[in-house]
């Protein structure tokens, strides 16, 4: 049967997460689809990283350990290094469950014209004690271009030959790396949402989507979208919608500054994403950032139980 399965090729790229390594890996082993490849990638750790996948012995999967070289040159090895046609990525601090692989390739083979599938995610604390579900709505492509909505958490799945045409993760937007695949992945064809929970997303203080942000961070969202426009081969239905989403952009911008403390620039974030889309004050916009900073302070939460849990 698994021969008869197309190959899943999933990269971890693990970072000083020792701690975490073991339960994401498992996660991967004990998937119930037949036919997956795990390709982990200890970025220069550290910690005992090493000593965590030593342990798991020969055979059970592929690792490596390199300089360390970020996330998106890891993520470029890893899938280089795969066989698979249909390619995945899990951070070493995040879970599958086990119909995360199946349940994604049931949606790519009956859709053939998809690129990527992606189910639905939970919170989990830094110590594995409680999760809490994420209120994200599913906007569909044009949505998430247009109010960088990002409904896509761990679990999702491409097409290798959808990656090639899209291009690398992009490492000088620690910050925004995936969504801006995502934005450009969504150019080469259609993504399908498994309604269904697949994987946990963790909360805790080491975490790079929720730990504070300097500056240059914070507008890497203004950035994103610059660039998104200048470099990629966008149709019109799209390019309708640039200054809407470049709003959006500095909408989250000042969302990230005010959540890092610094007022005054997210004041003038906000006023221009009004400047340039006013409809951005609906009610629509005012609940995206109330739905953000209500999250971001649950998972604050979360993580610092972890932490002093631990």
């Amino acid at each position: 049967m698994s021969r008869e399965l197309p190959l899943v090729s999933i990269v971890m790229p693990s970072y000083n997460y020792a701690h975490y390594l073991g339960e994401a890996i498992d996660s991967v082993l004990d998937q119930d689809y037949p036919n997956v490849e795990l390709i982990v990638l200890d970025d220069g750790s550290t910690d005992h990283t090493r000593e965590v996948l030593e342990g798991y012995g020969e055979g059970r999967f592929r690792w490596e350990t390199h300089e360390n070289m970020g996330e998106a040159r890891t993520l470029g090895k890893g899938w280089a290094m795969s066989k698979g046609d249909i390619l995945g990525k899990l951070s070493a601090d995040d879970v599958l469950l086990p119909r995360a692989v199946g349940a994604c390739v049931e949606a790519l083979l009956a859709e053939p014209g998809a690129v990527m599938a992606y189910g639905l995610y939970d919170m989990i604390s830094a110590d594995s004690a409680s999760t809490y579900g994420v209120d994200i709505p599913d906007t569909g492509y044009r949505g998430m271009v247009a109010n960088l909505s990002h409904p896509i958490g761990p679990g999702a799945f491409f097409r290798r030959g959808a990656y090639e045409a899209a291009g690398p993760w992009d490492g000088s937007l620690p910050l925004t790396l995936d969504l801006d695949f995502w934005l450009r992945l969504g150019l080469r064809g259609r993504f399908v949402r498994v309604p269904e929970t697949l994987a946990l997303f963790r909360a805790h203080e080491g975490s790079q989507s929720y730990r504070r942000a300097d500056e240059a961070r914070s507008d890497e969202y203004v950035r994103l979208i610059r660039s998104f426009y200048a470099r990629q081969p966008v149709p019109p239905e799209i390019l309708a919608l640039e200054r809407r989403s470049l709003s959006s952009a500095h909408f989250y911008a000042a969302r990230s500054h005010v959540r890092s403390g610094r007022y005054g620039k997210g004041l003038a974030r906000l006023a221009e994403a009004l400047r340039l889309h006013p409809g951005n004050l609906s009610r629509h916009a005012a609940k995206n950032l109330t739905r953000g900073l209500r999250n971001y302070a649950k998972y604050r939460r979360h993580a610092g139980q972890g932490a002093r849990g631990a």
